[in-house]
């Protein structure tokens, strides 16, 4: 939504943040502009905001993107932007949703994902959850100036237990 752009912005700009899966360069405000638009137009991706409902405060997102129709697979991405809401149950929450829209209402048959291996949180939520570590690619990523491995998991739809 519009108005949650000035919000994705700061995220996308935070760089301890975004070393947690990605390398960081600076994104300006012309260029999130035109990421965000150009995200309407994409038919093999959905986004989705992760809001408290009391408040309706957007505390992160998350996506099912490369979505391939054939082989009925998505890679999965996740953020809670808000550091002081991480660690406290609304990712794992997100993900239960979002797998469940990926397996029973797109009818998806694999959902894959890539995680930095110094990403201990988030590798315990996504076995938690059921993903099963499907390889490393090793020293793929070049983050804050070192080599670190890529962990792939992935959850095939006869295998997930709705929870």
């Amino acid at each position: 939504m519009q108005e949650d752009l000035s919000i994705l912005f700061t995220w996308i700009n935070n760089r301890e943040q975004i070393l947690l899966n990605s390398s960081y360069k600076p994104v300006s405000e012309i260029q999130h502009q035109e990421w965000f638009d150009s995200q309407s137009i994409k038919k093999d991706s959905f986004i989705f905001g992760i809001r408290l409902i009391e408040k309706n405060q957007l505390i992160g997102s998350c996506q099912l993107h490369s979505i391939h129709p054939i082989h009925k697979s998505a890679e999965l991405q996740i953020r809670i932007g808000e550091p002081s809401y991480r660690r406290l149950g609304y990712g794992t929450q997100a993900l239960k949703l979002l797998l469940y829209f990926a397996f029973y209402d797109l009818n998806l048959n694999r959902i894959f994902l890539q995680v930095f291996q110094d990403n201990i949180a988030a590798l315990k939520v996504y076995s938690k959850i059921g993903f099963l570590k499907e390889g490393v690619l090793r020293q793929s990523a070049y983050i804050d100036g070192k080599y670190i491995d890529v962990i792939i998991m992935g959850l095939l739809r006869d295998d997930y237990i709705v929870q």
